[in-house]
């Protein structure tokens, strides 16, 4: 039988790095806000899509009147999608972390 010596307690001090107050506030600044709930995200999702299809349909609605439903649709949706994806919510989102961040 194999006998196995006994650890030695070995004692090891972890030195945090140590930062200036600006450095702290710099790194608190650049941390990104917490995600908003579902029921935000929700409520952010429906008003951007009300408002982009109402626009698009003031818009463009007189130029594509004669066109088939599914056509017509297809045109709507392919300009608001883009439109409430990669302007709408992002700012809105932006918003929300600007006042949250004001707030606190």
């Amino acid at each position: 039988m194999t006998t196995v010596a006994p650890c030695s307690a070995v004692t090891v001090e972890a030195t945090a790095p140590v930062r200036s107050a600006a450095a702290q506030a710099s790194a608190q600044a650049a941390a990104p806000a917490a995600l908003p709930s579902i029921h935000t995200r929700f409520l952010f999702t429906w008003l951007s899509v009300f408002t982009a299809l109402t626009v698009a349909q003031l818009v463009i609605g007189p130029c594509v009147t004669g066109l088939p439903v599914l056509l017509r649709n297809l045109v709507l949706t392919g300009v608001v999608v883009p439109a409430v994806v990669y302007a709408l919510l992002p700012t809105l989102l932006k918003g929300r972390a600007a006042v949250l961040r004001r707030r606190s």
